[in-house]
């Protein structure tokens, strides 16, 4: 926990930003959430991966810091169309039960099953095992209204101080 709470403080003094060769590119927030470079971001606080024809959709390590421990996850089935800026799901924390907004428009082309025995999955890993859906995207050109990684830290960092 002290090394954590060191990281913590060091990251937001620092403001760090680094990036592996060998593992995905990171920032860190004041907040110790980690924010994906390659990942585009809503203000509801979903995260968006494009690649190729088929686009990742999940919910952000923010999101699932604030919410807490995760005990279910609520997911459509795949086949129906989502609409960008509406909701596609629910999840259940010990904490509050909050809807998921899709962040772009599409077809649903995959759903994450292991959630529903593992909700925890978005506690643990929100970019990787934690993903909820995959879309095959309607309207691709959708992903210039979100928000890259240094927008979203600082949409995050405003959106804290102000509560």
């Amino acid at each position: 926990m002290a090394l954590r709470m060191w990281a913590s403080s060091t990251a937001n003094a620092l403001r760090l930003s680094a990036c592996a060769s060998k593992s995905p590119a990171f920032s860190l927030s004041r907040a110790f959430s980690t924010v994906l470079d390659d990942l585009k971001y809503a203000s509801s606080h979903e995260w968006v991966k494009h690649d190729g024809p088929v686009a990742t959709i999940g919910i952000t390590d923010h999101a699932q810091d604030h919410l807490g421990e995760l005990v279910f996850v609520e997911l459509p089935e795949a086949g129906k169309e989502v609409k960008q800026g509406t909701g596609f799901g629910a999840v259940e924390s010990v904490k509050a039960t909050s809807d998921v907004n899709s962040p772009i428009s599409g077809e649903v082309v995959e759903i994450n099953t292991k959630l529903a025995e593992s909700p925890g999955l978005i506690n643990t890993s929100p970019y990787e095992d934690g993903w909820m859906i995959k879309v095959k995207p309607s309207n691709p050109s959708e992903l210039a209204n979100l928000m890259g990684s240094k927008e979203y830290i600082k949409f995050c960092e405003e959106e804290d101080a102000a509560h």
